[in-house]
């Protein structure tokens, strides 16, 4: 694994997290912790070897949805800290509530990961866990401190219970059977594990104060009765731990030295340690305990994030499904074209901090085009055609002569050499690179102006045609012989126009999706309003384009720079090569939104 202090590792910003990592080691916090070559308890713990991770981090997501860029910038850190500071980052499934879980997501998710660039895997072991594997120790867990008297069963009903949890100007009030003795609370704990209570009937709860002014702390719920089938435990159980209660004890399970989660969890930071210090009383888990550090949660113009929001979006069809482009899924960002090095360079970007704050998405598409313009192939295609007529090339060339031209695969990178493609007598051009009359500053296609068909020839043109309602049908121009470029006379006549091209000869057609921002503000849903009503209507159009011979032969997931256009990606799903030839529009090759 790199260090931050590798020669060949590039330099990273540095950040709390990073400073926090730092002091751990020069301190030595963790040097001394055994690690049992699997998660277990203290003892198990005890009989291993010296923990070859410096540090551990997880990255430990609900399978009850697709992942988003949130999570991606979650993955990048998580596994990113680890890499850098010479540790590991387990993959840990969350799935301690039965009821929306699904093998769907959870596949999802490793593919998401792998796709990102990050493995769970190492010292020749996999590091993929699921919190329900750990459901026996949970409740030997629960018992214990029942047995310390940290526990009790509560069977108010959840109304006396919110009504005697107080509010942040009032304490809460002991619950009636907060004075149980041990014995009966473990027989009533008994009888919820062994099905004999009805759903909601009665909780488990920490005994800590009812008092405190941090709400959290009033006593919180660590385990529920839901008589529900469990995707991975079946029907062994009908209680379920309270995700604050399970997540504490993954991590002690796990080794984690460094539990990074977003603010939202501050304040059930006291409760984390509360639990871990009494388990470390009791033995039961390893020391010293991991500690929780909270950051940011990234906050994205244009899109939203909330699971509800995109199932809403997904399930009431305005969008295509999961893996939408405009979606802010990690399949949707795949499919739209976005890399793994592009989603690691925004995150390493945007950093991490304490302070809530909006990153603008044009700061993902940067991230996006200064990792794809040394990598995409360019090309030329025209995506609004019109037919450009030459009308003397039969007298200058013969009839039904192709030219060949040429043009590098990339700009900067002779290596990758030329693509070929023909200049004929009919070509496509863009509809708006013609004007009757030219507005100021227009120096393309216009009766009497010359300008250069990149890669090819100047021509001068001569006119265009309409139809009945004024539509542009044609174009015509004459050519201008010997100016075929890098052939010696290409310089001697100069034009200030320069536009793309496809012949009409060897042209593919092709379905291109222009795809622009789901949403028309920076921040739908705000305030009251209905984020459905902030759709953007125009976030997607669907045109047949023309497009260079070589894009017919492009494979799905390839990307391009399609020269004054933008970059587009051969669809993953529906593109075929040279049979049906589909393109995404990445993004421009500037930001253009709303202007």
């Amino acid at each position: 694994m790199a260090s931050p202090t590798d020669k060949e590792s590039p330099a990273r910003p540095s950040n709390f997290l990073r400073q926090v990592i730092e002091r751990d080691l020069d301190q030595g916090t963790y040097a001394a912790r055994q690690w049992g070559g699997s998660p277990g308890d203290a003892a198990h713990h005890h009989h291993g070897e010296p923990d070859p991770a410096k540090i551990r981090t997880r990255f430990p997501p609900e399978p009850n949805g697709y992942l988003h860029v949130g999570h991606a910038k979650s993955i990048c850190l998580n596994f990113g800290l680890a890499q850098d500071y010479g540790g590991i980052c387990h993959l840990r499934f969350d799935d301690t509530n039965p009821e929306k879980e699904e093998i769907e997501y959870v596949e999802g998710i490793k593919d998401a990961v792998h796709w990102l660039g990050y493995s769970w895997d190492a010292n020749s072991t996999s590091h993929l866990y699921q919190a329900s594997d750990y459901f026996d120790f949970m409740y030997r867990a629960a018992e214990y401190l029942v047995e310390a008297g940290h526990a009790y069963v509560d069977e108010q009903t959840p109304e006396q219970m919110r009504a005697n949890r107080g509010d942040f100007g009032k304490p809460g009030v002991d619950s009636p059977f907060r004075s149980r003795s041990i014995e009966e609370n473990l027989t009533r704990l008994r009888a919820m594990r062994d099905g004999q209570l009805a759903d909601g009937s009665a909780v488990l709860r920490a005994k800590i104060d009812m008092a405190s002014p941090n709400i959290n702390m009033r006593d919180p719920t660590i385990y529920r009765i839901k008589h529900a089938e469990h995707h991975n435990t079946g029907d062994k159980w009908c209680i379920y731990p309270m995700y604050t209660f399970a997540h504490p004890i993954e991590d002690a399970l796990e080794n984690i030295t460094h539990s990074i989660c977003t603010l939202e969890f501050e304040d059930q930071r006291p409760f984390y340690d509360w639990l871990l210090e009494r388990l470390g009383e009791g033995g039961l888990v390893n020391t010293p305990p991991p500690r929780q550090y909270e950051f940011a949660r990234l906050n994205l113009t244009y899109v939203v994030t909330s699971k509800r929001k995109l199932k809403q979006l997904v399930d009431e069809k305005h969008v295509s499904g999961w893996d939408d482009p405009r979606l802010p899924t990690i399949v949707g960002l795949r499919r739209r074209g976005y890399t793994p090095e592009a989603l690691q360079l925004f995150a390493d970007r945007i950093g991490v901090s304490k302070a809530d704050s909006w990153i603008d998405y044009s700061t993902l598409e940067i991230a996006l085009r200064d990792d794809l313009d040394p990598k995409a192939a360019r090309a030329m295609a025209v995506l609004d055609p019109v037919k450009m007529v030459v009308t003397n090339w039969e007298e200058l060339m013969g009839a039904g002569h192709l030219e060949p031209c040429s043009a590098p695969v990339h700009p900067h990178d002779a290596a990758r050499g030329r693509r070929e493609f023909m200049f004929g007598r009919e070509l496509w051009i863009e509809r708006t690179d013609y004007e009757d009359t030219p507005p100021k500053g227009f120096f393309r296609l216009f009766p009497g102006n010359k300008v250069r068909m990149k890669y090819g020839y100047v021509v001068e043109c001569t006119g265009a045609s309409r139809d009945a309602s004024g539509a542009l049908t044609e174009v015509q121009a004459k050519l201008v012989p010997d100016t075929r470029s890098g052939t010696p006379g290409a310089d001697a006549v100069k034009v200030k126009g320069n536009i793309t091209w496809v012949g009409v000869a060897d042209g593919v057609k092709a379905e291109v999706r222009l795809y622009e921002r789901l949403f028309s503000v920076p921040q739908p849903g705000a305030g009251e309003k209905d984020f459905l009503e902030e759709i953007n209507p125009d976030s997607l159009k669907v045109v047949t384009a023309y497009v260079e011979p070589s894009l017919g032969r492009a494979k799905a997931d390839e990307k391009f720079q399609f020269e004054r256009h933008g970059y587009f990606v051969a669809d993953r799903k529906d593109h075929v090569a040279g049979e049906k030839p589909v393109f995404n529009r990445v993004t421009g090759l500037k930001d253009s939104f709303g202007k």
